[in-house]
């Protein structure tokens, strides 16, 4: 190689002396951009949330034969459950790599674990809550178990050390309960591991406290607020892409009929609103809005739950999307609905509270449109369920419309978050 000529950077980099057991670093300032690793691991979750949206398609199928009852909700609620477990996964190794040194031996063994570990839970999950409990309950105590521990490790005599023993002992806790629920039957599962979510979101909400060893302060925390802001960017395309996915799919199944075509072509529209949307302008500049932000780490404690909003939004679309196209001119029943339209409402519920968190303000289109169909519903379970599908285009439609009337002829709008 020339003098002078620099060697092309790695994408597995070794860690400094003297090894990686003492090596790892906070993140630099320049740290914004997701890692190859980081993009490998959410392709994961493309396969994880079809799985979801599998299986409570077929609770809701329930109904389409007919049987009524409870079944649909109650299923959707355990579908839920795993959701919140994925999402859960998921966002501890976003917040990791958003803090730590991404090119790390260190923190690329806690991406790689979580990838296999996800991966197990994804195919684990359409049989969860009878012969599979055991293999999903295992892999999210992994997950959740090994990320602590291997920083714990790794960070040496760093200051942030005391922060992952207190998160390894509640994640040993909590993964009794986990672990212990896959041995029982449905009911008790349910309760089991509701319970240790409910406990590790308690956890985290106040500075995962142990006794007789304390507890942290989240604005104390050194986050690199660019690098998380991408991070949830991507996975909302993540869960979009799902939506599109599911749409394919079952279209594919069977593209004849102008019914069904009509259902396929309106949830592709969907699809393009929602991430137009998204996007305008809120979704484009996140990261800057977090870079402005005075304390970093709460706008992204905040900019999290939008997000899981959002895409249980999504998620409950993908299944609103199957729904239609499978049954387009059938009468919907209330469960389908909680899809067909939940899910568009869940999406502009979130992406309000996500305007508060960028700009300070929120739109008056996106609860008008949210409120109009909730004001809806009753008429469109008379009618079939392609109409319902046409009301959330064009509710849609008129959300994205206005958004371009308030930025047309103006200067692109700066973010000014409220944190």
């Amino acid at each position: 190689m020339a003098a002078g000529a620099q060697r092309p950077r790695r994408w597995w980099r070794r860690a400094s002396a003297p090894g990686w057991v003492s090596g790892l670093q906070l993140a630099s300032a320049g740290t914004t951009r997701a890692t190859f690793l980081e993009l490998f691991f959410d392709l994961v979750y493309v396969f994880a949330l079809t799985r979801v949206s599998a299986r409570a398609f077929e609770d809701l199928a329930v109904e389409a034969g007919g049987t009524g009852g409870w079944s649909p909700f109650t299923g959707t609620g355990k579908t839920l459950l795993l959701l919140l477990a994925l999402w859960s996964v998921w966002q501890g190794t976003a917040w990791t790599t958003s803090r730590y040194d991404p090119y790390h031996f260190g923190l690329q063994a806690v991406v790689v674990t979580a990838l296999v570990a996800s991966m197990v839970m994804g195919v684990a999950i359409p049989r969860a809550f009878t012969v599979s409990g055991l293999a999903f309950a295992a892999a999210y105590v992994v997950a959740q178990v090994s990320r602590p521990l291997l920083l714990l490790v790794a960070l040496g005599r760093h200051e942030y050390r005391p922060l992952k023993l207190r998160m390894l002992i509640t994640y040993l806790f909590l993964g009794v309960f986990w672990l212990a629920g896959a041995f029982l039957p449905t009911t008790p599962r349910v309760v089991l591991w509701a319970a240790a979510l409910a406990g590790e979101y308690l956890a985290s909400r106040f500075g995962w406290p142990v006794p007789g060893l304390g507890r942290s302060v989240l604005n104390r925390w050194q986050v690199i607020g660019e690098h998380l802001a991408e991070r949830y960017q991507q996975f909302f395309l993540v869960a979009l892409g799902e939506t599109v996915l599911v749409a394919g799919l079952a279209y594919s199944g069977d593209p004849s009929g102008l019914a069904r075509t009509a259902a396929f072509g309106t949830t592709i529209v969907v699809s393009v609103l929602v991430w137009r949307i998204y996007f305008q302008r809120a979704g484009q500049v996140l990261p800057e809005a977090v870079a402005r932000a005075v304390q970093p780490a709460l706008i992204g404690r905040s900019a999290a739950d939008t997000h899981l909003v959002m895409v249980i939004g999504l998620t409950a679309m993908a299944l609103g999307y199957e729904l239609t196209i499978e049954h387009p001119s059938g009468h919907p029943a209330a469960a389908w609905i909680a899809m067909v339209v939940g899910g568009p409402v869940l999406f502009l519920a979130g992406r309000a509270r996500f305007e508060y968190e960028v700009f300070g303000r929120v739109s008056p289109s996106r609860w008008i449109a949210a409120l109009a169909l909730l004001a809806a519903v009753p008429v469109l379970l008379h009618l079939a369920t392609l109409v319902s599908a046409g009301a959330v285009a064009a509710a849609l439609l008129a959300v994205a419309v206005a958004d371009a009337r308030r930025a047309w002829g103006r200067p692109p709008e700066q973010p000014a978050p409220p944190f």
